[in-house]
């Protein structure tokens, strides 16, 4: 065993004594040592209820036989640290809890480890170390929350209210009982934003158990999951199943499959690339096209549509919207999974099948023919820009519109809420990308605002930063290369005229090469006063977003 390095042999006595001083007897460090890292905190929803998960867990793994040694993790609120200089700190997190991830399991050897996220970067720093360590391993979320106002209302239509209350078709009264009531529990919130699409990629990928995406963060199945979970890792333990047996090419192909079948955020765009290089998987964003032409858009979740993670989960989870896959031969079925089965086995033992058709829709009638997300590339993004697509407006698939530039997410929501956008106006926001912010602020606020004051159908929005997995409407970002970089988008300028063609995958400044030429010679991107000495080293290191924003190795 792995922890014998730790626990093994008369020159580790001292280590024993160590162990002893925890409280740990001879019969448990004679057991495997399952490393379980928590994140648990008292300030995120998704988190809050994680020590009950995390009990759960150990409870599994002493019923199997081994020894649980729990370890915490950070985690940054998406929705807390949104729209100001706290957002900067998000997507660099996910480096850190990776490397923290990977400290704690190499100075302390564990035989296996079961780790327990729940929100937007803890889900992918988390696989990341799991798929860098390559011990036996097990991913359980602590689920979603269930939708507030009678299941019609989340997080997302909170910050559109903010909107709705400057357009004048809201009070502030209202809005103060709808911010009361539009995230009634604990979990992470309750559409297909970024967490959930996370969670529900690793049931994808095969390295969380079924249920893991869906299940509501307050049911008692949640519980009984996690408990499974830590019975689980003991048996990849037994049989020496490891994350890399799992996440081989074709889990990638099945991974981008199940993102566009589900219309995932486009932040899956950031972090599918990234935990899949820690397997040594090249993942580049013209797959996510090519996928995407052939795989049908089978559900419309929050923001893109009417229902909730609690709705997908009653109609089958992600077990049903993959059954629908296979009747045409797009997923690979003898990938191995957690389960120590492949997918095809999980599949039959669960009898996956659609319960409710409104949720879920037959491939053969879906949503759309393409799946929910689309790279775009042009002179104005040579190395693309994502965007929802199950999320834009009709009307708003091919438009060409007037840029109204701005340097800082700050100076684009004042212009929004002060009434200076205006119908057929794209807006451009610069100098939020990896490098530029440092740190790809997640701009949900500008985007609900548009919503929210009625202009989702007559204004984009791009960027070289990020969008909340709540963003709906024609908000494309992650443009490569950034503006801090030297990135064509750094050249646009007030008044341009910007052509998107969503169908095509086109994203181009209307601008003659010659005056771009011109303007080139006399570029020279902002450099922003960087104050914290982590996000000075972080934007020495980070790559360009269509690397997944990882680190230079």
């Amino acid at each position: 065993m792995r922890s014998k390095k730790m626990t093994g042999g008369l020159e580790k006595a001292p280590h024993r004594s160590l162990l002893y001083a925890t409280g740990l007897s001879k019969e448990e460090m004679d057991r495997p040592l399952i490393g379980v890292c928590n994140a648990a905190n008292e300030i995120i929803p998704g988190h809050v209820h994680l020590d009950t998960i995390s009990e759960a867990v150990k409870t599994g793994i002493r019923i199997a036989g081994g020894t649980p040694m729990e370890f915490p993790a950070i985690g940054v609120c998406d929705g807390l640290s949104m729209n100001h200089e706290g957002m900067k700190m998000s997507l660099p997190s996910r480096e850190l809890i990776a490397d923290s991830v990977e400290i704690m399991a190499t100075a302390h050897p564990f035989d296996a480890i079961v780790c327990i996220p729940n929100c937007d970067k803890i889900v992918p720093g988390m696989l990341m170390a799991i798929l860098r360590l390559n011990i036996p391993a097990v991913v359980i979320s602590g689920g979603p929350m269930l939708a507030g106002r009678k299941k019609s209302a989340d997080l997302i239509n909170v910050f559109e209210g903010v909107g709705k209350v400057k357009a004048g078709t809201m009070t502030e009264e209202e809005l103060e009982q709808f911010e009361q009531s539009a995230c009634p529990t604990c979990g992470s919130c309750a559409g297909m934003f970024t967490a959930n699409s996370m969670n529900c990629l690793s049931e994808s990928i095969g390295l969380a158990l079924p249920g893991n995406g869906t299940i509501p963060a307050v049911m008692s199945a949640r519980v009984r999951l996690a408990k499974q979970a830590g019975m689980q890792v003991m048996e990849m333990l037994e049989k020496n199943i490891r994350p890399r047996d799992i996440v081989t090419e074709k889990a990638v192909h099945n991974a981008v499959t199940m993102d566009m079948a589900l219309g995932c955020s486009t932040n899956t765009t950031l972090h599918l690339p990234a935990l899949f290089a820690e397997a040594g998987l090249d993942l580049n964003l013209e797959m996510f096209n090519e996928i995407s032409k052939k795989t049908p858009n089978l559900c419309k979740l929050s923001p893109a549509g009417p229902h909730y993670m609690e709705d997908l989960n009653e109609a089958g989870g992600i077990p049903a919207v993959m059954s629908e896959l296979v009747k045409k031969d797009l997923l690979n079925l003898d990938v191995m999974t957690v389960t120590g089965k492949t997918l095809g086995e999980n599949l039959k033992d669960l009898k996956a099948h659609v319960s409710d058709e409104t949720i879920v829709r037959p491939i053969e009638t879906p949503y759309s023919q393409e799946g929910g997300i689309a790279i775009l590339y042009g002179n104005i993004a040579p190395e693309g820009g994502c965007v929802k697509q199950s999320a834009v407006a009709p009307e708003m698939m091919v438009n060409t519109g007037t840029a109204r530039v701005f340097n800082s997410e700050e100076d684009c929501v004042e212009a929004i809420l002060g009434n200076k956008i205006k119908p057929g106006d794209v807006v451009v926001v610069l100098y939020e990308g990896p490098k530029g912010g440092p740190g790809m602020r997640e701009m949900l606020t500008p985007t609900s605002a548009i919503s929210g004051m009625g202009l989702g159908s007559s204004v984009a929005l791009i960027t070289d930063g990020r969008f909340s997995g709540g963003t709906r409407g024609a908000a494309i970002g992650h443009i490569s290369p950034e503006a801090a970089a030297g990135g064509p988008i750094g050249l646009v300028q007030e008044g341009d005229r910007i052509e998107i063609n969503i169908p095509k995958r086109s994203i181009n400044l209307l601008v003659d090469e010659a005056e771009l030429e011109e303007r080139r010679k006399n570029f020279t991107p902002v450099v922003k006063e960087v104050q914290s000495p982590f996000l000075r080293r972080y934007a020495k290191l980070v790559t360009s977003a269509s690397r997944g924003a990882v680190f230079e190795k």
